[in-house]
């Protein structure tokens, strides 16, 4: 027991070395930025002044953000983000400080962009190597917390599985507590014990040794989380509940505070959040605004064509869902025949299809039939990446058949998307078919980012434009 409790009875002792390391790195990186662009290091007063005070806010700045915390179990690009934050606001702070005394001149603007810069590479290179030690020393038993699994259901099994599947953390399952009185000692789970249950959890703690109790319990059975911390009122064991969210289709699930609650979403997008909506609806503002000035050209030779081949309208409009279920005309060329449809019904076009044009045939396989939509992008109303806007009537039939689908419309409806750049596009006429297209949509929106975006665009260029499926 001694063993594995060495590290851990030194870990003020990790963080005291954290602060000193970090200090030595503010001031020896802003040394060493001096030293690269004058050649000497005969600082004069102003100088060793902004070096001291840079110093000084810099790791005041790494404490307050939470630069000391205990980092078990978190990701390094958290810690990466923290430093990187804190780094900046101390020389936005120095920044700050020059302006507001009128001495920004006497400072070299190389020498404060180098000094930041090095800084943060020496801070985080310093910190990944001692997290590769820690996670070394933990996978060998050293530096570890015992922990005891409240529960023996498949979300206990669950979080056991991870811990088991991170030794690195440190985090190591000394037992399952069962709920159910009659369970004890008389089975194992992942070749752990179940060592007893609610009601001899204090005993359990203190002979076991344990630091943390994680509740992984049913949603219908947390109310026994009130006797749980009833239990342990006297102890000093760190308490921690997994919330029960396992069973549902999950869509960048996160934690988050709202009028200072903490808050689970279990489905949202980080598309929709303040500023990478802004970012978005950049990108698309922009590139539709060039991509009609460019093709303006085709749209009149495509415009004429259709109205010389056959009777009807030019533009084709129809409404579709868009963004949170709002409904709207999306335009396209007319490819078809004007016909008409069963109220409420809409026949996809298949292989062969009678009611094309033979100008619409074109179109549909150049998809040149939606150029249109850029108008639609222009206007807000769909993004020229995001998921395919679907017929109204496809929307309700396919909504209780295939899981998550209404989720598509967490975000604008796009010309193109990674569903269409992957194969899957044009007719749906299976559940299968729909399905994958669904899963390539819920991935994009997972997943968003302007690159990944550019990355469509690209696709759709040299390989979606063309599809043996579009008819």
């Amino acid at each position: 027991m001694k063993k594995g409790l060495t590290l851990k009875e030194h870990s003020a002792l990790i963080t005291m070395g954290q602060r000193t390391l970090d200090i030595a790195c503010l001031f020896t990186t802003g040394l060493l930025s001096y030293w690269l662009r004058f050649s000497h290091l005969d600082l004069n007063t102003a100088h060793k002044n902004v070096l001291l005070l840079g110093v000084i806010i810099g790791a005041s700045l790494l404490s307050i953000s939470g630069g000391y915390r205990a980092w078990r179990g978190s990701s390094f690009s958290s810690e990466i983000k923290c430093v990187i934050s804190a780094m900046i606001a101390t020389f936005l702070l120095l920044a700050l400080s020059a302006y507001a005394t009128q001495t920004a001149e006497l400072y070299s603007r190389a020498w404060v962009t180098t000094w930041l810069l090095s800084s943060i590479f020496f801070i985080l290179s310093y910190r990944f190597v001692l997290r590769q030690i820690l996670g070394t020393l933990r996978a060998r038993g050293l530096n570890i917390r015992r922990v005891l699994i409240i529960g023996d259901g498949d979300l206990a099994q669950n979080v056991a599985d991870k811990l088991l599947q991170n030794t690195s953390m440190g985090l190591v399952v000394k037992g399952f507590i069962s709920n159910k009185a009659s369970q004890k000692d008389k089975t194992v789970i992942k070749n752990i014990p179940i060592v007893g249950c609610l009601e001899e959890i204090d005993k359990l703690v203190l002979e076991m040794h344990i630091d943390q109790v994680w509740i992984a319990l049913p949603i219908c059975e947390v109310a026994q989380m009130e006797q749980v911390q009833t239990a342990l009122a006297t102890s000093a064991v760190t308490i921690r509940m997994i919330p029960d969210i396992y069973g549902f289709q999950l869509l960048n699930h996160s934690m988050t505070e709202v009028a200072g609650l903490p808050v689970i979403n279990l489905s949202t997008s980080h598309m929709i959040e303040d500023k990478n909506r802004f970012l978005k609806s950049l990108e698309d503002k922009i590139l539709s605004g060039l991509i009609l000035l460019c093709i303006s050209p085709i749209l009149i030779i495509l415009a004429i064509a259709i109205k010389t081949t056959s009777k009807g309208p030019i533009l084709f409009k129809q409404y579709r869902t868009g963004i949170n279920g709002k409904d709207f005309k999306v335009y396209k060329f007319r490819s078809m025949v004007v016909h008409s449809e069963e109220n409420g019904k809409i026949t996809q076009a298949t292989k062969g299809d009678s009611r094309i044009t033979p100008i619409g045939a074109f179109m549909r396989r150049t998809s040149l039939d939606e150029l249109p939509q850029f108008i639609n992008v222009l206007q807000g109303r769909m993004s020229i990446v995001g998921p395919r806007p679907h017929a109204l009537a496809h929307n309700e039939q396919y909504k209780t058949l295939v899981e998550s689908y209404m989720r598509r419309h967490m975000v604008k409806p796009g010309i193109t998307g990674w569903a269409q750049v992957n194969g899957f596009r044009g007719e749906t006429d299976t559940i299968d078919k729909m399905e994958n297209r669904v899963r390539h949509d819920l991935y994009y929106i997972e997943n968003w980012s302007i690159l990944f975006d550019i990355k469509i665009i690209f696709l759709t260029i040299f390989k979606g434009l063309i599809n043996k499926n579009a008819y």
